[in-house]
């Protein structure tokens, strides 16, 4: 694990804010392994306490099987049990909650009950052109599963994976350069009114989401470092 600080009494919590793309559930997972954070998605939360047949989990398993959307509150709710267990005590990565200035809101709360704060929220900025670029040109061997792109990773020769040989290759029906430019005006519509509700309560961080998986990583880890102590 990096870092030598101790586990505070209270719970570090980091959000991580990013377009489509931009490598947020690659950049939590490495977070995860180098400082011993917890990455806490929405979905998983909800299928957990459905399976450990917690109050939370049983209102949200009803609302589920009745096909409606489970509430904010039921979400706020499961999120308070998450946070209760010990293996979150070196501090959370948020995925998925909040997505709206109401979720925000919601889940200010429930930290003010722990006399706990967003620590960070990080917002990964990236170069809306480029990102068409990265995403509209990857595809993927339909045999082995191995990813290419078009500019940055090719096959070796045309149409044919390196890895195992096979000739089909496939692309995600929504990894068209128009699909992913209306998805990237989507996501800043949605989030411009959370970078303001964070940068409001001054824990808004924002870095440069371009460049390598490592360079981007360490970037965000010098936030982490900056945040806990």
């Amino acid at each position: 694990m990096d870092g030598q600080s101790q586990v505070s009494a209270t719970t570090p919590v980091f959000l991580l804010l990013g377009p489509p793309g931009a490598g947020k559930g690659t950049q939590a997972r490495m977070l995860q392994e180098r400082f011993g954070l917890v990455q806490l998605s929405t979905g998983d939360l909800l299928r957990e306490a459905v399976r450990a047949g917690t109050p939370a989990g049983r209102a949200a398993e009803e609302v589920m099987a009745r096909g409606d959307l489970v509430s904010d509150g039921i979400v706020v709710a499961i999120l308070r049990d998450r946070l209760t267990q010990p293996d979150t005590r070196a501090g959370v990565i948020l995925d998925g909650f909040p997505r709206t200035t109401a979720q925000a809101e919601a889940l200010d709360g429930l930290l003010a009950e722990r006399g706990e704060r967003i620590d960070a929220a990080i917002s990964l900025d990236v170069d809306d052109t480029r990102m068409v670029e990265r995403i509209s040109g990857r595809f993927t061997c339909a045999g082995c599963g191995e990813g290419y792109h078009e500019t940055f990773k090719p096959t070796a020769a045309p149409e044919t994976c390196d890895k195992c040989g096979g000739t089909e290759m496939i692309r995600r029906a929504d990894d068209t350069a128009e699909t992913v430019a209306t998805r990237l005006a989507a996501y800043h519509a949605q989030t411009a009114p959370l970078i303001a509700h964070y940068d409001a309560q001054d824990a808004l961080v924002r870095i440069n989401a371009m460049g390598s998986i490592g360079e981007i990583g360490d970037r965000l880890a010098a936030v982490i470092r900056a945040a806990r102590h």
